[in-house]
């Protein structure tokens, strides 16, 4: 019987040697979530061998590269940091995005304490922008303090605004994803498995070597934003690069 497949198939990253050149010891593989498609490429140089015909004489392969990308709609910081090597947090950064409030005297109050991350500006409720200054010196102009409190002018004392900022979840379920500028030529690698099964048949193909090139995110209107990842392969310290097994008989 013939193999046939069908969908994007599921994939799993399995670090292998992190940035500083060690091996990952108890790998953990962290698969791809809501996986929209995949393509894996195989191209190599060649060079012909030409007389007096305008056909080759001989033609001989040269290099080979090996290049992927995925489109993933599932958003995994612990995926992103797994395959790009950099520095996970166990807290997560939130955005209050254009939230209706008064000021209260000539106060207002975020409520987050120590937990307050950055300013990202106030408005009046009819949109029009109000400046960031070192001291609310006339109306129109506010202060903002580390711990997230607001001090207004007294012109602008109880007057409704739109507040935007920042702001550290630090006992919320999700993570934070930092990336650090690394020396040239650090990258980490990691083992990659793409399984695709389709009427008892299996198509699998494994890269023992993979490391990160490009991670995208565009968002677009009126649809769901889905980040994509591309990824080169190279031969292991075994000079394999890796295997494709295919399910027919």
């Amino acid at each position: 019987m013939p193999t046939y497949e069908f969908g994007s198939g599921v994939m799993w990253a399995t670090p292998m040697i992190d940035l500083a050149g060690n091996n990952v010891s108890n790998p953990t593989p962290i698969p791809f979530g809501a996986m929209q498609d995949v393509s894996v490429d195989i191209a190599y140089s060649v060079k012909e061998l030409y007389g007096l015909y305008q056909f080759p004489l001989a033609v001989a392969r040269g290099t080979a590269k090996l290049t992927g990308k995925a489109k993933i709609a599932r958003f995994q910081a612990r995926l992103f940091n797994q395959v790009f090597g950099e520095t996970l947090s166990a807290n997560e950064i939130k955005t209050v995005s254009l939230l209706a409030a008064n000021v209260t005297a000539n106060n207002y109050n975020t409520g987050q304490g120590a937990n307050f991350y950055l300013d990202l500006g106030i408005q009046y409720a009819n949109g029009t922008p109000m400046a960031r200054n070192s001291a609310a010196g006339a109306a129109g102009q506010y202060v903002v303090a580390a711990n997230g409190l607001y001090t207004f002018h007294a012109n602008d004392a109880n007057v409704a605004i739109i507040v935007s900022y920042a702001y550290n979840a630090a006992n919320g379920p999700g993570n934070s994803w930092t990336i650090n500028n690394q020396l040239l030529g650090l990258s980490p690698f990691f083992k990659l498995v793409l399984n695709q099964a389709f009427q008892g048949k299996q198509v699998s193909l494994i890269f023992n070597r993979c490391v990160s090139t490009k991670l995208t995110f565009a968002t677009k209107l009126e649809d769901f934003h889905i980040p994509e990842f591309d990824f080169s392969m190279m031969a292991d310290d075994n000079s394999t690069v890796g295997s494709i097994s295919v399910g027919e008989q």
